[in-house]
């Protein structure tokens, strides 16, 4: 069974535009399953809060829809059940500061900068970013949920950083660290930070494997920022 299955099982039992009953679902269903558990309730935190992010922007483009899609490796079959949690999710009277918390007490492992929760702003800016420039309301909505993620301003600069649209990203800032640090420090830094990219890392985690576009994304952005800085220090 997929995971879209399973949330569509959730949205098929929404009462009206209720979706914490959805949440309370996720959380009682899979309380003896907590990897899949954690799975389902990343997708819901992607979906309900992308919806949300479309209607703070007030335009969703098409070629935000792509990147949606590109997240989202819905089967045909489940995205009218996708499309109806979005669309929940929208409507909902519930302001997106509450969703945020729902979702980070739904994700999250209550600790700051949890890597789960930084992961759904990750997808929240691949998303963004899709249409060429993350808007004003848009980085302002992305500030908002990270300051209620428990994300840190350092490690939201370092998220921002990998998407930065129409420049250059700081190496610097997208691998947090100080232009002065030690090169071995530099290389340890960008090793760990690797590392807790990887692919099988992000589903050890709980992330559905559907979503490795952006485990791959972040990885080619700490790649380039570490070239980079190794470049410059060769060239002095």
């Amino acid at each position: 069974m997929t995971i879209f299955v399973r949330i569509s099982d959730f949205v098929a039992r929404a009462s009206g535009s209720v979706l914490s009953a959805i949440v309370e679902a996720v959380r009682s269903a899979f309380e003896g399953d907590p990897v899949l558990r954690r799975k389902v309730a990343f997708s819901i935190a992607l979906i309900a809060l992308s919806a949300k992010m479309a209607k703070a922007d007030g335009v969703v483009t098409a070629d935000e829809v792509h990147a949606f899609h590109e997240i989202f490796a819905v089967p045909s079959e489940e995205m009218r059940n996708v499309a109806r949690l979005y669309d929940l999710a929208q409507r909902d009277v519930a302001g997106f500061e509450a969703y945020a918390r729902q979702m980070a007490g739904l994700c999250g492992s209550g600790k700051p900068n949890c890597a789960m929760l930084e992961d759904i702003i990750d997808g929240l800016f691949h998303i963004a970013k899709a249409d060429g420039v993350v808007h004003e309301r848009e980085l302002t909505f992305l500030q908002r949920v990270a300051g209620i993620f428990a994300i840190s301003e350092a490690h939201f600069a370092r998220i921002k950083a990998r998407h930065v649209v129409g420049g250059e990203a700081d190496p610097y800032i997208l691998l947090g660290v100080a232009p002065d640090t030690p090169f071995s420090d530099i290389k340890r830094q960008y090793r760990r930070l690797v590392a807790d990219s990887h692919p099988d890392r992000l589903i050890a985690r709980g992330v559905p494997e559907e979503f490795i576009t952006i485990a791959n994304s972040r990885m080619a952005a700490l790649n380039a920022a570490y070239e980079q800085i190794e470049m410059s220090r060769r060239a002095l």
